[in-house]
């Protein structure tokens, strides 16, 4: 099962916390960080799907040193649509960080500036998707969208862009 197949699962099951106003909120300031910066919508996609992959590596690294309470913690503590530069900072090491800058500049044209800039905003917001599946009850419990979405099956695809235009049609019926 996909990430959005996970997160749809979750708005319809009144277990878990996801909400069509979680995934609003995820739109919305996706949508309202193109329109700051002016910057083609579907370019500020490409950087959020990088920042998924890399995000990705990176919580699979915390799972394995930290387990997945700590995890789990993590996401819960980071993940919003407020920008946390601490977020990004605890997230990513120093080549990680110039290495996600690298990558989405060399995939959208946008500036070396212009995506670091766009980094505390989007790193929570990942995080804040990842939320979508803890449980109402026990929000430290097991969360189905962050296992799937860190078992995925390792090619690098990690497409948090194709999971936001999905949630964007899903919200527009």
């Amino acid at each position: 099962m996909g990430l959005f197949d996970q997160i749809l699962g979750a708005i319809n099951n009144p277990e878990q916390q996801a909400s069509s106003g979680q995934i609003g909120d995820v739109l919305s300031t996706v949508q309202q960080l193109s329109n700051n910066s002016n910057t083609d919508p579907s370019a500020v996609q490409s950087v959020f799907s990088i920042v998924g992959k890399y995000a990705r590596s990176a919580l699979q690294q915390k799972r394995s040193t930290a387990g997945n309470e700590q995890t789990q913690d993590f996401v819960n503590q980071f993940g919003g649509t407020h920008p946390s530069n601490q977020a990004v900072q605890l997230l990513f090491n120093a080549p990680q960080i110039q290495q996600i800058v690298q990558e989405a500049a060399q995939r959208t044209g946008l500036s070396s500036a212009t995506i670091q800039a766009m980094l505390p905003i989007l790193v929570p917001v990942v995080l804040k998707l990842l939320q979508t599946g803890n449980s109402t009850q026990n929000p430290q419990g097991s969360n189905p969208v962050l296992q799937t979405f860190l078992d995925a099956d390792g090619d690098g695809d990690v497409d948090m862009a194709d999971a936001l235009q999905m949630a964007g049609r899903y919200m527009s019926r």
